[in-house]
């Protein structure tokens, strides 16, 4: 992985000359994809290994078909460097080229970003997108250059042929729908399931109303959606200025009541990769775990806050590349902190507290979860 450090920190510094350039696909190509094709161990001059203009079953091409024993497992469609990855048809295009062919997983990129799909899943083209990182600084804040190659290297020819990426994808679809059919059990539970639950229970004085509202208040939480008021959050909380913003605060403003919020959850979820969605879902577990139907979410416009007894502990934001993660303890009271946590204290920023943590797997976020426990529970360590 050392290799691929070096080459993305060298196209970092290159960055603002090549846009500068605005580099076509084929110099895109050969400037920024080939090379970090090969620091993931993938010889692009070898067409046992990477064959260039992939056929597919329709008689088109893929720019990049990776092969491992000389069968391919991951196409690669690489776009001009100023293309924003967006346009639908590209995406679908280059998902329905894979799932025709039987190739599990491809890749989207304009050298900058690296858009990655799981062809198979039985959904829109967009939403198998599974993560997406950027070697750009500006679109991957937050993020070390660590932590991208981590990311990037889970389809390297190494970590390919381990089955990395597979079991990963498959761990992550799979969460994703059953954390669908949990939450239409928990909110709307059969009468059967009902039952199963007041058994467990052993006191048959609780009704099955009574299970079935506990059982939302506890999976659910209460205050979705709903504004809080007191001191439930910083000043920052309450303006949702920029985290650049230096102008004067300006009075407060009376909150808007739960029917008029204009933030939810899926104004944070729309558009974000599969991995980052079941990342804040393992978070939002967590967090109303802390404390069952004591602790609330606010959706704000740019994090969700999760509070107890009008206290914030926990701030998330939804990111491309994963979360960004507030929570009120003390960089310097830490005790072995993690290479992805950062002191916030004196830069701008959306949530409340003053260590921030730039979580990108679920490892990072099994490393993160006495932190955001030691937060709830107001202790800086």
């Amino acid at each position: 992985m050392d290799k691929l450090i070096r080459a993305i920190e060298t196209l970092r510094s290159k960055v603002d000359g090549l846009r500068r350039h605005g580099l076509k696909e084929t110099p895109t190509r050969t400037i920024v994809i080939d090379p970090l094709l090969e620091a993931l161990g993938w010889d692009v001059r070898d067409p046992d290994e990477v064959q260039l203009e992939y056929p597919t079953v329709d008689g088109k091409s893929v720019d990049y078909g990776l092969k491992l024993n000389r069968k391919c497992v991951l196409l690669v469609e690489a776009k001009a460097f100023d293309d924003p990855l967006t346009d639908v048809k590209a995406i679908t295009q280059i998902v329905n080229y894979a799932n025709s062919n039987g190739i599990v997983w491809c890749i989207l990129t304009n050298g900058l970003t690296w858009k990655v799909y799981r062809s198979i899943e039985n959904c829109p083209a967009p939403d198998k997108l599974m993560y997406e990182v950027s070697i750009d600084a500006r679109n991957s804040e937050g993020m070390s250059v660590e932590q991208i190659a981590e990311k990037m290297w889970r389809f390297s020819r190494e970590e390919k042929a381990k089955g990395t990426l597979d079991a990963l994808g498959e761990q992550t679809f799979t969460d994703g729908k059953v954390r669908k059919a949990l939450d239409t059990i928990m909110v709307a539970a059969p009468r059967s399931f009902l039952n199963v639950v007041r058994e467990a229970i052993g006191d048959q004085t609780i009704t099955p109303q009574q299970v079935k509202e506990s059982l939302s208040r506890i999976w659910q939480g209460p205050g979705v959606g709903a504004t809080v008021s007191g001191d439930g959050g910083s000043a920052r909380d309450r303006s949702e200025t920029d985290p650049t913003n230096t102008t004067k605060k300006k009075p407060r403003i009376r909150r808007a009541a739960k029917s008029e919020s204009s933030h939810d959850e899926a104004h944070h979820i729309s558009g974000k990769p599969k991995e980052a969605v079941e990342l804040y879902r393992a978070v939002d577990r967590l967090c109303l775990s802390m404390s069952p139907g004591a602790v609330a979410r606010r959706f704000l416009a740019k994090h969700i806050a999760y509070l107890c007894d009008k206290r914030s502990f926990c701030s998330v934001h939804l990111n491309q590349g994963g979360l960004r993660v507030w929570l009120r303890l003390k960089y310097g009271r830490l005790t072995n902190a993690p290479n992805f946590a950062r002191d916030v204290s004196s830069v701008g920023h959306w949530g409340n507290g003053d260590l921030e943590l730039g979580i990108s797997s679920l490892a990072q976020l099994k490393d993160a979860e006495p932190l955001i426990r030691q937060s709830f529970e107001g202790s800086d360590g």
